[in-house]
């Protein structure tokens, strides 16, 4: 069986005192698990792997019961394979409105099939925001930030944790770790 890159966001790590990780914790999980070449980013719960698996759910809820059982820290975890991660690169139309990186939301969906549920937030008027919906994820502009993002607040109510958010930033940095063939 070949392997296959992933892409895991785990949810609220680092936020708060009761959901702190190391980094290096993280990585020792994942590899023990059986996982390969694993990497994460920032400090906030971005890991790039590979795997055997092509079922990304299944790494997910593996994932997930991992850091319950080992590390004692409930999490929502969602994965992308790398192909799907192109795609949220690919889909993105408000690149070039967005002058501020940080304030250009990509929300992850955990279940491609809640995309229904945002359909109808695309065909609002957002401005001076904006909101578009790629195969894989929602894109936000929130031109005043994110706390005071109407569309993302109407986004939460849709679908409420049934996305995992990351910044611009953080995707493209995801996208070029998760292309890059160093371990």
């Amino acid at each position: 069986m070949s392997t296959r890159r992933q892409i895991a966001l785990l949810r609220g790590i680092n936020v708060g005192r009761a959901k702190r990780i190391a980094m290096a914790d993280l990585r020792k999980l994942l590899t023990e698990m059986g996982f390969a070449n694993v990497r994460t980013l920032l400090n906030s719960g971005n890991v790039v792997f590979d795997c055997n698996s092509k079922d990304a759910r299944q790494s997910a809820t593996r994932i997930e019961e991992g850091l319950v059982m080992r590390l004692g820290v409930p999490a929502r975890v969602t994965v992308l394979d790398a192909e799907q991660l192109d795609g949220v690169v690919e889909d993105n139309s408000l690149c070039e409105m967005a002058n501020d990186h940080s304030r250009l939301l990509v929300a992850v969906l955990n279940n491609p099939a809640d995309r229904a549920k945002l359909e109808p937030l695309a065909h609002q008027d957002w401005k001076p925001e904006a909101f578009a919906l790629g195969r894989w994820a929602a894109y936000i502009w929130c031109a005043d930030g994110i706390l005071a993002s109407r569309a993302a607040a109407a986004m939460g109510k849709a679908v409420g944790d049934a996305v995992t958010t990351r910044n611009w930033t953080t995707i493209n940095k995801l996208h070029a770790l998760a292309t890059s063939q160093t371990a």
